[in-house]
């Protein structure tokens, strides 16, 4: 679960969209150069399974501070942890 101001910090492809014209990593939207190695061309190196859950702990794939089952549990962004769903009245199991 993320909230509508954490949809735009999500992570894109390095493969272009094969829908052009909504795509955000196309040559004609300016979004990525020809020829361009991405190990070099970024500034930040990616780590792959660098941050975790703060409740379980479980590995992330993506920057953020709850995996997605946690997030979930208890209705927050998995991004910036900002109350989204309301989960009083939700049957969940505590498992």
């Amino acid at each position: 679960m993320v909230c509508s101001t954490c949809e735009k910090k999500l992570g894109t492809v390095i493969c272009p969209d094969t829908w052009k014209s909504g795509a955000r990593n196309t040559t004609e939207s300016g979004g990525r150069k020809i020829n361009e190695n991405k190990l070099l061309s970024k500034k930040k190196r990616f780590t792959p399974m660098a941050a975790s859950c703060k409740i379980c702990r479980a590995q992330l794939h993506q920057g953020g501070q709850y995996c997605q089952e946690c997030s979930y549990k208890r209705g927050v962004c998995s991004m910036c942890g900002k109350q989204i769903l309301d989960t009083k009245m939700y049957n969940q199991s505590t498992a």
